[in-house]
């Protein structure tokens, strides 16, 4: 099993990035490594981690300025090769139909609500095959 999964948080609101990170705690579901967050601010900054590489699953706030997180998602699937799949946070749970749009492999709605957003994550992560014991 791989001993950490690396999980890139774009938004620019610190309290959005912060509330990501308590509702996956150190790790979101028993079959999955522990993670470790890669935090962005900016639209720049996402794309110089991930040509860095070493990212396994992005999670981009859908409220962000000035590039929503749908816009950061449908720009990284057409140009990063590889790319890691990306769970959506949606404003509203009707914005689902963007989210679609953007190519986000999963999407949950804003507040984050623990439960719901580890899940999602920790799918994704299983996505990957990061899963262990």
């Amino acid at each position: 099993m791989q001993p950490t999964a690396t999980v890139l948080v774009y938004s620019d609101d610190s309290t959005t990035r912060e509330h990501v990170r308590l509702a996956a705690g150190r790790r979101p579901a028993p079959d999955v490594p522990l993670v470790e967050f890669v935090e962005c601010a900016t639209p720049d900054a996402v794309l110089r981690e991930l040509d860095r590489g070493g990212i396994d699953v992005c999670v981009f706030d859908g409220e962000a300025v000035p590039m929503g997180g749908m816009g950061m998602c449908r720009q990284i699937k057409d140009e990063v090769f590889g790319c890691p799949p990306v769970l959506l946070l949606m404003g509203r749970p009707q914005d689902a139909w963007l989210a679609t749009w953007s190519r986000a492999d999963a999407a949950v709605t804003l507040p984050v609500d623990p439960v719901e957003f580890a899940s999602a994550l920790a799918s994704l992560l299983r996505g990957k095959r990061l899963v262990g014991a």
